[in-house]
């Protein structure tokens, strides 16, 4: 890798290296900053205007379908789902259709969630384990112009927080229909100058679906254990995960036009899941006298088996194209973050971090089944894989008016292959360099610009860095490049209008040398082209009285391949258009309501844009009542009914009757129909 031929990163190091020389000189304490959601104003302390808060005052009363669904407080964020409430979710961001979670950064508690090498899908980000009642805050980023954030991290990233100690006690029942029931309790104590709090929650599913009940089985807990003084604080958690659903997919629009299905029907009705995952990790912060010190650690174990079946009898006329996904590791890491203030009369802050993570793959497998029953081994793997980033950022104000933030980070990979083909086997490793800066400038109190340039990067499939032979034809694979460099910049406004209006404005342009990824349905690696997108993004929250709050946010994308193809440069499944609204009210009285608006746009789905989705409109409510003890809440999920779609594909499946070479369609997944459920909670 050459670091001296691109001229942006050659004007980000310069920047760098002459402001680190200042690193070590006189200390002073740091002040800590507590924010609390979308109300709070980070004019004065964000760092490039594509970044935020959502606290729990702002998921309180937000109606959720899945947990996954979180994630759009993000705003500008798409969730979706195509294959079952127990999947990871389908996501779109910044003209990425992210897939389920490639080039958006998420950790939890400090623990990673996107899977390295995973068995579906590179960056599998699976956030079901996720209790929304036990959620603090989720601090997000776009772009990649924060050092913090190394791998998956071109579109942006989010770090959500749990409470270190339940808000209250509340036990809480939920029951809606179509099979709908939930059960959580949660809550804390005080015991011998410790405080032990956790939550546990069940619940149960059927779904709207015409031929497949999902029969969702989860369960859920998070026991949390915290002690120490002003000085030193420390936390242990323990989180476990287990569930098991069916799946009713993707159908193709031709079978529904036909009359074979209706949009709520299924192909393969023996479709599904079982994910489980436990972890352990645990947390120390230091106040020293000239610094403050942070340490984390993490062990967690993850098995998923998933089944699928997107092209029916393409394959196989006989047995069918069901086929059946395994990954089963054992992830290990932590952290070192030191924070210090010092130099130039105190106007130097200093963040140095360290992050160590490993994954112990015993199985990564793809397997040939019908209704669940192994026919054929496609391929079957175990994978050791490492990685050490190292990072510092200094933010300097440098005038009264000026400040500048000025970042670097350094990844190292290794990979270790056994595969059950010898010649995909192997060992490969890469290093990337990732250097970052913003300028800001304060316009006023309430208003500040910002400029920012950064590089990120997201890692391929271990698989795809070491293969040589494919795994279904037995033809030679040309093996990918283990690191996939991003590049970015954006112009951005953050302002406050008559202390109640908050907006942030971006325009933003980001590269990808390629959009590699190691493709978990087919078992082998498909080298994509190097894109382009840049876009417009306008966020808004406004306070408009102690009660009403209203959101609206707007982002335009245009992606694009940079290279040139004969079939086309359009970049499938990048939305263009996306808007979400809310309009909620909180009476001192006790009455509370939000009502919640998304659309996004048309998006092409071929690379000569021959092909495109639909829009798609969904609105949800939130409406209730409660006091100090009793919480009465309905939501109306998809108020207006819409039969639009959560997700389009094209490409080609078969049918019976149909001709052996198949016919290309697109492929959709419909919203659920309008429901209604309905929570009681009593808080002690």
């Amino acid at each position: 890798m050459s670091f001296s031929s691109d001229p942006l990163r050659r004007w980000l190091l310069a920047l760098l290296l002459p402001a680190t020389a200042y690193s070590h000189q006189e200390i002073v304490d740091l002040e800590e900053v507590v924010v609390t959601g979308r109300r709070q104003v980070l004019v004065g302390e964000a760092r490039t205007a594509s970044e935020g808060v959502v606290g729990q005052m702002d998921l309180a009363i937000r109606p959720l379908l899945r947990p996954g669904d979180v994630l759009e407080s993000v705003p500008g964020l798409i969730v979706t789902q195509h294959s079952g409430s127990g999947k990871s979710n389908q996501m779109f961001l910044r003209g990425f259709n992210l897939d389920h979670g490639t080039d958006f950064a998420t950790w939890i508690d400090g623990m990673p969630v996107n899977m390295r090498t995973h068995g579906h899908g590179q960056g599998y980000t699976g956030i079901n384990f996720l209790i929304p009642e036990t959620l603090e805050r989720i601090e997000f980023v776009k772009g990649p112009y924060h050092a913090e954030l190394g791998d998956f991290s071109s579109a942006g990233g989010a770090h959500i927080k749990t409470f270190e100690q339940m808000p209250k006690k509340q036990v809480k029942i939920g029951l809606g229909e179509n099979g709908y029931s939930r059960l959580l309790a949660m809550g804390g104590a005080d015991i011998g100058g410790l405080h032990l709090s956790g939550a546990m929650e069940a619940q149960g599913y059927d779904g709207p679906w015409t031929d497949v009940e999902e029969d969702v089985k989860k369960r859920n807990g998070l026991l949390k254990l915290q002690g120490g003084d002003d000085v030193r604080r420390w936390s242990t958690s323990l989180m476990y995960y287990d569930n098991e659903w069916n799946s009713a997919d993707q159908i193709p629009s031709r079978a529904v036009a036909r009359g074979v299905i209706d949009e709520l029907g299924s192909i393969d009705t023996t479709l599904g899941g079982d994910p489980r995952r436990a972890s352990m990790s645990a947390q120390l912060a230091h106040e020293h006298e000239d610094h403050r010190t942070q340490w984390s650690a993490y062990l967690i174990d993850y098995q998923m088996n998933l089944w699928s079946n997107f092209t029916y009898r393409l394959e196989d006329p006989v047995d069918g194209d069901q086929f059946q996904q395994v990954d089963e590791r054992t992830l290990y890491g932590g952290s070192y973050n030191r924070f210090w203030v010092g130099g130039l009369r105190d106007h130097f802050h200093h963040h140095l971090g360290l992050d160590l993570r490993y994954d112990d793959i015993d199985t990564v497998g793809l397997y040939r089944t019908a209704a669940r029953r192994r026919l054929d081994t496609v391929r079957e793997d175990s994978v050791d894989q490492a990685s050490i980033g190292l990072h510092y950022e200094l933010a300097w104000r440098f005038r009264d008016n000026w400040r500048a933030v000025l970042g670097i980070r350094g990844d190292y990979y290794w990979f270790d292959v056994e595969a059950d083909i010898e010649a995909n086997s192997g060992d490969e490793s890469d290093a990337i360099l990732s250097p970052k800066a913003s300028l800001i400038y304060a316009v006023s109190a309430e208003t500040e610009v910002y400029l920012s340039a950064g590089y990120g990067f997201h890692s391929n499939d271990a698989r795809g860095t070491t293969i040589t032979v494919d795994p279904v034809s037995g033809d030679p694979v040309a093996a990918v490049d283990p690191l996939v460099e991003s590049k970015g910049a954006e112009l951005g406004l953050k302002t406050v209008w008559l202390d109640s209006w908050n907006a942030s404005l971006a325009l933003w342009y980001l590269e990808l040398d390629s959009e590699l990824l190691f493709v978990g349905d087919a078992g082998t690696t498909e080298a994509s082209r190097p894109s382009e997108r840049w876009g417009l993004e306008f966020n808004n929250f406004w306070a408009i009285n102690e009660v009403w709050s209203l959101e609206a946010d707007f982002a335009l994308t245009e992606a694009r391949f940079s290279d040139r193809a004969p079939e086309g440069d359009e970049i499938p499944g990048a939305l263009d258009t996306v808007f979400t609204g809310a309009i909620s009210a909180q009476y001192p009285s006790g009455w509370f309501g939000s009502l919640r608006f998304r659309y996004f746009g048309a998006a092409p789905l071929v690379e000569d844009d021959s092909v495109e989705s639909e829009g798609s409109t969904i609105a949800n409510l939130a409406l209730g009542w409660s006091n100090e003890r009793w919480q009465v809440q309905l939501d109306v999920l998809n108020l207006l009914d819409s039969d639009d779609h959560d997700v389009d594909y094209f490409y080609g499946s078969r049918l019976p009757g149909e001709p052996p070479e198949g016919i290309e369609d697109v492929h959709y997944h419909v919203f659920e129909p309008r429901q209604v459920r309905a929570y009681l909670e009593y808080s002690l």
